[in-house]
């Protein structure tokens, strides 16, 4: 089915991680690796010369020759010095944080700076000895952060992460509550709640009154899902009181129990729509309900939320996904720009808007209507 091929964003990631790879690729060839056309290739690599993250060659493209038309260079043209090196902490290595990673390491190419990048974990303790290992070695000048905040010790996480020597940009992240400290970290991350918003409108849109939301018991993205979720809920007249917070994924405990409760609940209250976050978790109910013999999405809709492993369900499921390459690509960049420009720049906090990919878990088939 056309929607398992890459869409335009992660061909053009996928691009510069061959590009990375191999020095030099061909159009020929990465038709073939992304199963497109020729034309479609093209497009991606005129886009992304645009962008200054390659540079356009007659057949192919090759690494970025000179930094793109208009950018402040990142101390590239000075003889004599070395580039700037930016140090980045993300808690995960094998699921969402990939993808920010990579667009992080796209646009450091482009702008000629170096990324040293460490795994942490989901606790304050594991994050600040990275963030240490990384200043103590003296060889990075800023710091992108993805730290824990929540639980105990947050007001002293973030003052500790203001008073660091080099400047701190946050990413997929921002501070829960005001501090005069607070108030002067930048950030970017994307706007989850916009896409929780996007989800239950889109259910609403296909016939939808009665909608639950499972959210993941543990993740920071949770609080802003519910702040979507309860806006949405609101403007359309929806009740919102079918709010579970629990984790179900596969490798949870008495998953098949706790989604059992669920879709009682669902049949009891007459819910036909359900978003759930995140991928792991919506593919576990999808699983379930196949067993169960619940028919998706003719009796129940199905939504996920992250997008990164959510087209592999059967049905594939249609999701959320924020813009994670985005959002790495602009803290590299937000992060150059401070460290050329000093203080003379304003402060930056930006959000970057998610997309709803629709597959067949939440769209009856003509046949079914």
């Amino acid at each position: 089915m056309t929607e398992d091929r890459p869409f335009a964003h992660q061909r053009r990631e996928r691009i510069v991680d061959e590009l990375r790879r191999h020095g030099n690729v061909r159009v020929r060839d990465l038709a073939r690796l992304l199963e497109v056309s020729e034309p479609t290739v093209r497009r991606d690599i005129a886009a992304l010369d645009a962008r200054g993250l390659l540079t356009k060659v007659h057949g192919g493209a090759t690494l970025p020759t000179a930094l793109h038309p208009g950018r402040t260079p990142a101390r590239r043209n000075r003889p004599g010095t070395a580039p700037l090196t930016i140090g980045m902490v993300v808690p995960s290595l094998d699921y969402y944080w990939p993808r920010v990673v990579s667009g992080a390491r796209a646009a450091a190419m482009a702008l000629g700076v170096q990324l040293q990048l460490r795994g942490s974990s989901y606790d304050q303790a594991e994050d600040r000895r990275q963030i240490s290992r990384l200043i103590e070695a003296g060889q990075v000048q800023g710091l992108l952060l993805a730290p824990t905040l929540d639980g105990e010790g947050v007001g002293e996480m973030v003052d500790w992460i203001s008073d660091l020597p080099v400047p701190t940009i946050m990413v997929e992240r921002q501070t829960p509550h005001w501090t005069p400290t607070a108030s002067q970290l930048e950030w970017v991350r994307s706007d989850h709640a916009l896409g929780l918003e996007m989800a239950v409108r889109h259910l609403h849109e296909h016939g939808h009154r009665r909608i639950g939301l499972v959210l993941s018991e543990s993740s920071p993205t949770s609080a802003h899902l519910a702040r979507g979720w309860f806006k949405a809920c609101a403007e359309l007249d929806l009740p919102s009181d079918f709010l579970v917070r629990r984790a179900v994924s596969l490798h949870v405990p008495g998953h098949r129990r706790i989604i059992e409760g669920i879709l009682d609940r669902c049949r009891r209250s007459g819910v036909t729509g359900l978003i759930v976050h995140s991928d792991p978790d919506a593919l576990s109910v999808a699983q379930y309900l196949t067993e169960q013999g619940v028919a998706i999405p003719d009796d129940i809709a199905l939504v996920g939320y992250d997008d990164e492993v959510a087209h592999l369900a059967q049905p594939a499921i249609t999701a959320v996904r924020p813009a994670k390459a985005r959002v790495g690509r602009v803290a590299v960049e937000m992060m150059v720009s401070r460290l050329v420009e000093g203080r003379h720049r304003p402060g930056q906090r930006v959000l970057v808007l998610p997309e709803l990919n629709l597959r067949d878990s939440s769209v009856k088939r003509p046949e079914s209507l």
